[in-house]
């Protein structure tokens, strides 16, 4: 089975992205989807009804997306072979640019918004940094200049990584990111399957349940405001 996991900001146009994969891939492979979200989401209903592949969803609540999608990939792996899928879909929330959720043997895939503006890349962290090709949605809005500036910013923070610009309401250009899935290898048995990133260092002391403000409450990693421009950076 080949695996596909799809990251990025809200409202990129990560589904959009999925829906035109499936569409030009599902003809000839079994998909299984996997859509994981904070609160709600509805992506799982809407891919079932109109392509009539398996799905499922999974809430984090009050903990990060990035953990339940570790802590589920397993089983989402055996699931996925049972519903007899030869490529499994896992969308993340995309809501932490401190993590990425991409394993090993899976291919990573971020989905940006060329109308988020020529910033935005450099927010991205390990989102992109991690990625093997980042998909550039909604080109037609944009001038030339501005694709551009965008495409080199990508590579600022991932040299090498394989860019496809669409419009992925149209699905033009999405021909490239369906060959690079085709062409990416199954992946190997799930126990030697792992978080591709390194995960944060520590446990923050909000994480665990504090809520007083001010570093004078908390413990660990601790700064001032005056020496915190860039608050901590491990080895």
């Amino acid at each position: 089975m080949k695996i596909l996991v799809v990251a990025g900001p809200p409202s990129a146009g990560k589904t959009a992205v999925i829906r035109q994969v499936i569409r030009q891939i599902g003809g000839r492979v079994p998909v299984a989807y996997l859509k994981i979200d904070v609160v709600r989401a509805f992506e799982d209903e809407e891919l079932r009804e109109e392509f009539g592949i398996p799905t499922k969803k999974v809430y984090s609540g009050d903990v990060c997306p990035d953990h339940v999608g570790i802590m589920v990939m397993r089983d989402a792996i055996a699931w996925a072979g049972e519903e007899g899928a030869d490529l499994l879909i896992v969308e993340s929330a995309g809501l932490c640019l401190r993590c990425s959720p991409y394993t090993t043997d899976a291919l990573g895939v971020v989905v940006l918004s060329a109308v988020s503006g020529t910033h935005a890349p450099l927010k991205m962290g390990p989102m992109i940094a991690l990625a093997d090709a980042a998909v550039v949605t909604r080109i037609d809005l944009v001038s030339q200049a501005e694709k551009e500036v965008f495409r080199e910013r990508i590579r600022e923070v991932a040299p090498e990584i394989e860019i496809v610009e669409t419009n992925a309401v149209q699905g033009t250009g999405m021909r490239y990111l369906v060959r690079r899935i085709e062409e990416t290898p199954d992946a190997a048995d799930p126990d030697a399957i792992t978080l591709r990133g390194v995960p944060p260092l520590g446990v923050c002391t909000v994480c665990v349940g504090k809520k007083e403000i001010g570093w004078q409450h908390h413990f660990g990693v601790v700064r001032r405001l005056e020496d915190a421009e860039y608050f901590y950076r491990g080895d």
